[in-house]
């Protein structure tokens, strides 16, 4: 009879606290290269929780920005514990035949995502999500990202998470920069 108290108990605290439920947002991500598979991503409101408090605390645009670059990371690894993309290396040769590859097609359509859920939460102050954008040096060659705008001064910036392991930081560029060609230092 106790056991059956303490379930009752629980499914009521769970009632009463909405907020806390173990699934708030339920993403759908790509990968193994132009979105060939796809796969439900949950983020708990404890997941969520830090990232909010890490855009809380961002003073002005560039900080918000810093922020970005670590939670796009952050939430790669959360999608990483549910799905192949953990297996994800920094650009296309390192992946090999890996199930959870991705390539920039991929990357700009999740980042993108995971953008849309923090402005729809209203957690972005300083920036807006635009469409992903795509450059080119050649015909063959094309790179696509996520971009963002700064509200105040209108200037456009690309989130780049293609550069690096899934879990780690994203590039965050200028978009003249990023259209340049403009790269990360990886080794």
């Amino acid at each position: 009879m106790a056991n059956f108290a303490v379930r009752a108990l629980a499914l009521l605290g769970a009632l009463a606290l909405p907020g806390l439920s173990a699934q708030a947002e339920e993403l759908t991500i790509c990968y193994n290269y132009g979105c060939y598979a796809r796969a439900p991503v949950d983020f708990s409101e404890q997941q969520l929780a830090p990232l909010q408090q890490q855009l809380a605390a961002s003073a002005d645009a560039a900080a918000e920005r810093e922020a970005i670059s670590a939670i796009i990371g952050r939430m790669y690894a959360i999608a990483g514990e549910q799905t192949p993309v953990w297996r994800d290396k920094g650009g296309n040769y390192a992946d090999g035949g890996d199930n959870g590859k991705m390539d920039c097609i991929d990357h700009s359509t999740n980042t993108s995502a995971f953008l849309r859920l923090l402005q729809a939460r209203g957690w972005l102050r300083f920036h807006e999500l635009l469409e992903p954008l795509m450059r080119s040096r050649f015909a063959f060659a094309e790179h696509w990202a996520a971009r963002i705008r700064e509200r105040e001064t209108q200037k456009g910036y690309s989130v780049d998470s293609w550069f690096f392991d899934s879990g780690r930081p994203a590039l965050v560029l200028p978009v003249e920069d990023w259209l340049a060609g403009d790269t990360p230092n990886v080794q």
